[in-house]
């Protein structure tokens, strides 16, 4: 399940996804980011919190299905900030900015600890 965080009238989409994630979470994912482009933003940027997210209770497919939408939709993304308790996200994150280095030239990606999540409002609001 995914719900806002918070809601803000600039570029920033805010959203938690707990326990587990599904088709219909990824469609409203869409959607949320969607009605941020209706409102005339070129990047959004993202504020995506993982710490209540169980593997074991999300969809494979909404994942892979994820994945692709981003893909498509990278250039519309601006920053993102990953808050999460996880060992291997906080190490996967350098190496996304490796990989998308050169299409993503001002944008980052970064991870905050749960702790640090007010710093995470502040990066994607900057």
């Amino acid at each position: 399940m995914i719900e806002q965080l918070k809601t803000f009238d600039n570029n920033v989409l805010a959203i938690e996804v707990i326990d587990g994630f599904t088709e219909v979470d990824e469609k409203l994912c869409q959607k949320f980011f969607e009605l941020k482009k209706e409102k005339g933003f070129k990047q959004i940027n993202l504020l995506v919190k993982l710490d209540e997210m169980k593997i074991s209770k999300s969809n494979a497919k909404a994942f892979f299905e994820d994945i692709i939408w981003l893909l498509r939709n990278y250039k519309d993304i601006g920053h993102i900030a990953i808050v999460a308790h996880s060992k291997v996200l906080k190490m996967l994150i350098p190496i996304d900015n490796l990989f998308f280095e050169r299409a993503s030239k001002g944008r980052l990606e970064r991870y905050f600890d749960v702790s640090q999540i007010n710093e995470a409002y502040e990066f994607v609001n900057n």
